[in-house]
């Protein structure tokens, strides 16, 4: 009598497998740090602004993270170095990026901060859909619930506890186009996932800032290359040094690190806590403290991150 042959297991989805243990614990860690940098990017961001426009501010930034990021991965790290393959995916993430960073500065002609913030909190719930639609991975509904829970208090923080501020929320156009902006961001991460071949993490995030510059240059090669560097003040070049080193090239690694160890809606969720540590730094640089009311906002943002780490992916 032979054996019956064993009916071949199904396949298993990569893009569902996630990391467990420590690897899960520092891929959170990741993201913690990931909220707080960005965080600092809006006070130093803001001050830059003020002396050069979005565009070829936002292109100089990718050409110094381009420069950085390149001595980091080839010299420091020693990656070996090798040509980018199926170029088209790295021109697409590049191309997202890029659209979100012109559409948020775009977006506050016409609107507020605050507004574009609350904007801001639907972009883990798109990227839950989009994980499901590029690489199958589907968000557990209590997962889901967390990031529900996150997002209300992640809007009362926001909105600095000012119920009629959230009643009278207007979408605009300035909301609008954010809101497309929101959307390429929100693909971005589970893309990551579907377009990996295997390349080391910090060689694909070279190569995605590289082909984000030309989709930058239509609006930020005239103004830069007619820019008076020399008057600029300091303030300038320090927030530069900082947008390019830590808010790009060290984010860079964090979310690409995070990206393939979470789910996506999980990765996106600590984008909630960026308001939160803005009022923190805020309060911090003497520019004072948020109300009692706002921080009760915050600990729930906080409880609810807390309870998505914790559910079973």
């Amino acid at each position: 009598m032979t054996d019956q042959a064993e009916a071949p297991s199904a396949p298993t989805n990569r893009h569902t497998v996630h990391a467990k243990g420590r690897e899960k614990l520092m891929a959170h860690a990741a993201m913690l740090l990931f909220a707080a940098l960005i965080a600092g990017s809006f006070s130093f961001g803001g001050m830059a602004a003020q002396h050069l426009e979005a565009g070829p501010l936002t292109l100089w930034r990718y050409l110094m993270t381009m420069v950085v990021m390149g001595i980091m991965t080839f010299g420091i790290l020693r990656v070996p170095f090798s040509k980018p393959r199926r170029v088209w995916r790295y021109a697409l993430l590049g191309g997202l990026i890029a659209v979100y960073m012109l559409t948020m500065f775009a977006a506050l002609e016409f609107t507020s901060p605050v507004q574009t913030g609350a904007v801001f909190t639907l972009m883990p719930l798109i990227s839950a859909g989009f994980a499901l639609l590029f690489i199958g991975q589907k968000t557990r509904p209590d997962v889901l619930a967390a990031l529900v829970i996150a997002a209300l208090g992640a809007i009362w923080v926001i909105f600095r506890a000012d119920i009629q501020a959230i009643l009278s929320f207007d979408v605009g156009r300035g909301e609008l186009i954010y809101f497309v902006g929101v959307v390429c961001h929100g693909a971005y991460v589970p893309l990551i996932r579907r377009f990996g071949l295997g390349e080391n993490p910090i060689a694909f995030g070279f190569w995605v800032v590289v082909f984000t510059i030309p989709w930058l240059l239509p609006t930020g090669a005239v103004p830069l290359a007619t820019t008076d560097f020399a008057s600029l003040p300091m303030t300038v070049w320090a927030t530069i040094a900082y947008l390019s080193i830590v808010t790009t090239a060290i984010t860079f690694m964090l979310l690409q690190y995070a990206s393939m160890r979470l789910p996506a809606p999980k990765v996106l969720g600590y984008g909630y806590l960026t308001p939160t540590f803005i009022i923190l730094l805020e309060g911090l640089l003497g520019h004072g403290w948020a109300s009692p009311a706002v921080f009760i906002g915050a600990l729930v943002t906080a409880a609810g991150l807390l309870v998505m780490g914790l559910l079973r992916d």
